[in-house]
């Protein structure tokens, strides 16, 4: 197994070209929902793209199910991709967008926590061992490349096992957005609150949607949205782009997945026709928290010039990313959908407001009935038959 994964370590991707010299533009970049003027900025949109959390390749853990791999290189590229998209959400949820990171400055709590969960153990909720492990429930074998739709499924499972972070995990079916699903999951009822109120309004109107529907509930459980898509045959078609990069200038953008086949790229913004990613493909030593119950966060931030490539260049299988913190910010994104994503002939993907009628009933995600913790859990691959199987949209391999 060593031997395979060693001609993985230092995995080259010819297609890729280092943001060593940005262009010299007045165009604006956009990251995650902020823009920054390159000609006056270029100094706090490097500082913006170096606080994300940065997963990559690693080795030295321990063998995912006591007997696996013991390094993840040449297969786990996805699932890192994966594991950056929802640490962004946790901090968006825990920190804030503004949120910013300074190389061995003090960080709140709140981030040792967030790095905490994806530490490369398996009782840690979202650490690499969790995902494959979880994966076998969608059929991938520990070891197997991942496409996005997979690791989309693996995170709204394990999600149900993470009490702190408590996210309602949404991944849309059929390039279809169901508004009334997402308020049926995310809305938390006081108790003896009356059901009847907990009905959106019918009609999907950007008047509707303006005003908000706060007054229909109590709390709301702050939501994770993947949306899978494949946006074209072998290629992406050049019709949606314009709608793919306005996804990324949307306040509430976790960006995407997606790259080439069995590579795999984290997308967190657009310079023109050329989108701004963090790549996973550096293998890296694990990682484990101190003495001093601190992770050492140095090699979990990319401090080198983010990588870009054309946007046509990218596989057509992607999953976008969005998270809303509260209700108000959801129905703000439907109101940035059908504005900017419902107003092309050819669309993206769709936002109704009702269930389909020929689409089974909608229930709402909940944990499975077991005693054990969620790592306990899904050490037992025999246990994952309470999910359903879903396999969609998957990078095509070669």
């Amino acid at each position: 197994m060593e031997s395979v994964l060693s001609k993985y370590e230092n995995q080259i991707t010819i297609f890729t070209d280092y943001l060593e010299e940005y262009p010299d533009t007045d165009e604006l970049v956009w990251i995650l929902g902020k823009q920054h003027l390159l000609k006056t900025e270029k100094s706090k949109l490097l500082s913006d793209i170096s606080a994300r959390l940065w997963f990559t390749y690693r080795r030295k853990f321990s063998p995912i199910g006591g007997t696996g791999p013991s390094s993840d290189a040449g297969w786990g590229c996805m699932l890192r991709c994966g594991q950056m998209m929802l640490a962004q959400a946790l901090i968006c949820r825990h920190l804030g967008r503004d949120w910013s990171w300074e190389k061995q400055k003090e960080q709140p709590k709140e981030y040792q926590r967030i790095l905490q969960c994806f530490l490369d153990r398996k009782d840690c909720c979202y650490s690499i061992h969790q995902m494959a492990q979880m994966g076998v429930g969608e059929g991938k074998s520990i070891g197997e490349w991942f496409g996005p739709n997979t690791v989309a499924q693996v995170l709204k499972k394990l999600a149900l096992f993470d009490e702190w972070n408590s996210l309602a995990v949404y991944v849309s079916m059929d390039n279809t957005v169901v508004i009334e699903d997402i308020k049926k999951m995310c809305r938390v009822l006081p108790l003896g609150a009356d059901t009847a109120g907990d009905r959106p309004p019918d009609s999907l109107t950007a008047s509707n949607l303006s005003k908000g529907t706060s007054a229909y509930c109590s709390a709301w459980k702050p939501l994770l949205l993947i949306v899978p898509l494949r946006l074209g045959i072998n290629q992406i078609n050049p019709v949606y782009v314009d709608a793919f990069k306005e996804c990324f200038k949307m306040p509430q953008s976790l960006g995407a997945l997606g790259g080439k086949p069995n590579n795999a790229y984290y997308f967190i913004g657009f310079l023109g026709d050329e989108l701004i990613f963090l790549d996973p493909h550096t293998t890296q030593t694990f990682v484990d928290t101190g003495e001093n119950g601190t992770v050492n966060d140095q090699t979990f931030h990319c401090l080198q010039s983010p990588q870009r490539m054309n946007i046509l260049n990218l596989d057509p299988s992607v999953a976008l990313g969005f998270f809303c913190k509260e209700e108000k910010d959801f129905d703000n994104w439907c109101s940035l959908v059908q504005k900017e994503i419902l107003k092309e002939n050819l669309r993206m993907f769709e936002l109704v407001q009702k269930h389909p009628s020929h689409w089974p009933p909608f229930v709402p995600p909940a944990k499975p009935e077991v005693t054990t913790t969620g790592a306990e859990f899904i050490d037992s691959t025999e246990q994952l038959e309470e999910f359903d199987l879903e396999e969609d949209f998957e990078i095509l391999s070669v």
